[in-house]
């Protein structure tokens, strides 16, 4: 284990708050029962905290409990989101409108419904910011158009999404909403009512819960949203989602996402100021550095820099005591560059040049001022190989002078 090792990859994955794994224990060691089983105290016991669980969840995002339908995450959630509303919604029409910003959770399932099905798919672009204009999505809709799909704040730039002006637009054309919240909830304000969201995805681990499990919101009326499950076997979740409920992990993300409601307004501004310190502290120590996302309407944790002549993959891992993620993700053998940093206008070469730090409720100023040597340190170094870097004429010695 490195001397020090910094977590900055909160968007990937938090840190488990151990007031959740409290929370969970009993779960796992005393309350043991399947939450299904009627007949016996140990099963309702089980029911019960699921039944806590999912007030808590509704109660984040101003939603009934009954409009709450636990899955295995949020990629699950889209999928179910999707797929499952689809076969209710052919009346209304064969068109669907996205994003060229969603997760791949998204993206992927409406790519293979334009591919292997008779559905229509726009996908719409972003601005330079990664924001999706409401009248881009207007502009989008049809008569025919049954479903837009527009994620609420982005996993890789974190810039945020104007979800309550493109849901009430959906809804004054007659179009479901969906909106994939997962790095949002507990971070933003969300109330499915005000921001006439009919379907939202989330999961636990994004908000310092465990992993393997999430939750879908589907709207119950005004209007009804039916959706139809992805498998069968049980009838769970009131026929929506079958499989012997994880009850644990489920009291795990309602313990989390009530605390980080609890603790939001403390928070957020501290894991803000830490992110606006690790930036000041690398644009002071390494030249030529551009902010990727919105300046303001982005998550108070995100970080995106890109790093002229400097490959990201190559600095992510110059710096192996730091936990970052990079900008190009590798879904092939090719490691491609990121779709959204593409999307929002960055060349190849800049967007594989990009970094993405995210910083959390554990994260501390020593961490904060330990990972900007590092990345300094780093940086400096690869660009003294760097044939583009040592054209232009610039010293190891000039590029660690502030800027």
């Amino acid at each position: 284990m490195p001397r020090q090792a910094v977590y900055l990859d909160n968007h990937a994955t938090t840190k488990p708050d151990p007031r959740v794994i409290s929370a969970m224990t009993p779960y796992f060691t005393e309350i043991y029962g399947n939450a299904a089983s009627v007949s016996h105290r140990f099963g309702w016991d089980a029911a019960e905290a699921v039944d806590r669980a999912r007030e808590q969840v509704a109660a984040g995002l101003g939603a009934d409990p009954k409009e709450i339908v636990f899955t295995s995450g949020a990629t699950e959630a889209n999928n179910l989101a999707i797929k499952g509303a689809l076969p209710f919604l052919r009346r209304k029409g064969d068109h669907i409108v996205t994003t060229a910003v969603e997760h791949k959770s998204v993206l992927d399932v409406v790519e293979r419904l334009g591919r292997e099905t008779e559905w229509k798919i726009t996908v719409v672009p972003c601005d330079e910011t990664g924001r999706v204009d409401v009248e881009t999505i207007a502009q989008a809709l049809r008569p025919e158009t049954a479903l837009v799909s527009v994620i609420t704040a982005n996993n890789e730039v974190g810039t945020i999404n104007p979800i309550r002006e493109i849901g009430a637009l959906c809804h004054g054309r007659g179009v479901v909403f969906h909106t994939d919240a997962t790095q949002a909830v507990g971070k933003l304000v969300l109330d499915v009512q005000a921001d006439h969201i009919d379907l939202l995805s989330l999961s636990s681990h994004k908000i310092y819960g465990p992993k393997g499990i999430g939750a879908l919101y589907v709207r119950r009326r005004d209007p009804q949203v039916r959706i139809k499950p992805l498998f069968d076997g049980g009838g769970h979740e009131r026929g929506l989602r079958s499989g012997t409920p994880a009850v644990p992990l489920i009291v795990g993300l309602g313990e989390a996402i009530e605390l980080a409601l609890k603790d939001r307004a403390e928070d957020l501004p501290r894991i803000r100021g830490l992110r606006d310190r690790l930036e000041t502290g690398i644009r002071e120590r390494v030249r030529d550095v551009r902010l990727n996302g919105h300046p303001t309407d982005r998550l108070d944790g995100n970080l995106n820099l890109s790093f002229s002549y400097v490959d990201g993959e190559a600095l992510m891992m110059a710096m192996r005591d730091v936990a970052v993620s990079s900008g190009a993700a590798c879904t092939s053998a090719e490691p491609e560059p990121s779709h959204v940093l593409r999307a929002m206008g960055l060349d190849e070469d800049m967007a594989r040049a990009s970094l993405r730090f995210g910083v959390g409720r554990f994260n501390t100023v020593e961490e904060i001022d330990h990972a900007i040597e590092v990345v300094a340190k780093a940086a400096a170094t690869l660009r003294v190989h760097s044939a583009a870097w040592t054209g232009g004429g610039v010293s190891e010695k000039d590029e660690q002078r502030p800027s």
